[in-house]
């Protein structure tokens, strides 16, 4: 598979169908855990897209955004489909793209009341960019397959994600996010989880949904009925479009999407000359700046891995990483350890994928990134 590959993921089947109605020959992809995939190409174009049905709920789409991480290592994760405006400002049919998701489920039950305790995201800052560079130009309406009757507009705020269907006005809980989430332009139940597994495993994600219902208890009307099918199709034609500008910026330009430490250095070579520099080594007439120069094919590995760990310990204790971070960072050395104790080739692969995943975690840390950028140099040159 492809690195120029972006995975998209919807809740529902409707949801689905508007996404593969777009994509070119769509392959069958099995999970070796039975997740089934399929791999296409967007209409027109020769960018690949990975698409999968989650079912509804956070935690479900958590599992299977991580599975699609691993068996792909996608540019990014979009989620794709529906949503309720919270406030009468945003039209149906129009398109939210999330500045950041909310897991408003978080709080602390009180005397006086329900305390709000959310955990947030943010959107990647190069995705908002395309994203609000795409919605400015307009084009993407092209991909819509029914002409609208009003071109839809496509709006960049919060997403609310919860555990509940949210179809009322008036109950309490529907006050109490209005009243303690009131930027949130949408709410939905999978954002959240998507959103978490990104952030652990390193990728980025961007949340991509249509409007469908105002959740104030018209959601099952005959009026959602109309409406569900054309926010589906909406949010899958600005996705499309978002997924094959992803791919091709970064097919055709140095930009990067993933959260990757930069590993690029400079090696002048000097023979008989005098050259006056400031550099990080120098080894004879090799000047090696601003990266840490490759390991060697012998180098020990698991010594290697353990010298890791005790860095990001340092980094854990001087506050560069939080605790969530740190133990997912731990997780993919452990299955890095693991993979390199079985001395296979399908070990070989399965611990370069831990060292990239924990790469993408750990880029707060730079020098500590750093160092496992230059083990997956060395482990891909021993043979």
């Amino acid at each position: 598979m492809t690195d120029n590959v972006v995975v998209v993921l919807t809740a529902l089947n409707l949801e689905y169908e508007a996404v593969r109605w777009r994509l070119a020959d769509p392959q069958v992809w099995v999970h070796e855990r039975g997740t089934r995939f399929e791999v296409g190409t967007l209409r027109g174009t020769r960018c690949q897209v990975a698409l999968a049905l989650t079912s509804k709920g956070n935690q479900s789409s958590a599992v299977l955004a991580e599975r699609a991480i691993q068996e792909f290592e996608p540019l990014a994760v979009l989620f794709v489909g529906v949503a309720g405006a919270l406030w009468d400002a945003t039209p149906l049919g129009d398109v939210v793209v999330a500045t950041h998701v909310y897991a408003y489920h978080g709080g602390t039950s009180e005397d006086d009341g329900l305390k709000a305790r959310p955990r947030v995201w943010e959107t990647a800052h190069g995705i908002i960019q395309l994203a609000s560079h795409l919605a400015r130009m307009g084009d993407w309406t092209d991909n819509i397959s029914a002409p609208p009757a009003r071109t839809p507009s496509v709006r960049f705020g919060a997403i609310a994600a919860g555990e509940v269907v949210q179809n009322s006005r008036i109950s309490y809980e529907a006050k109490w996010i209005r009243q303690h989430y009131n930027d949130a332009l949408a709410i939905e139940m999978e954002s959240a989880g998507v959103a978490q597994a990104g952030h652990l495993n390193g990728a980025p994600v961007a949340i991509v949904r249509g409007i469908s219902d105002k959740a104030d208890g018209t959601k099952n009307t005959d009026d959602d009925g109309t409406w569900q099918p054309r926010a589906a199709d909406n949010a899958a034609a600005f996705a499309a479009r978002l997924a094959e500008k992803l791919i091709k910026e970064r097919e055709h330009s140095p930009m990067q999407y993933r959260n990757r430490a930069n590993t690029d250095g400079v090696t002048n070579i000097a023979q008989g000359s005098t050259v006056g520099i400031q550099a990080k080594e120098v080894t004879g007439s090799v000047v090696t700046i601003g990266a840490t120069p490759p390991l060697s094919s012998t180098t020990d590995l698991a010594a290697e891995l353990a010298a890791v760990r005790t860095e990001l310990a340092r980094a854990r204790s001087r506050g560069t990483l939080d605790t969530v971070t740190y133990v997912a960072a731990q997780d993919e050395l452990d299955l890095a350890a693991k993979a390199l104790a079985e001395n296979t080739p399908d070990g070989k692969s399965r611990f370069v994928l831990a060292l990239k995943r924990l790469r993408g975690l750990i880029v707060e840390a730079a020098d500590v990134a750093t160092k496992v950028a230059a083990l997956i140099t060395a482990v891909n040159g021993v043979s």
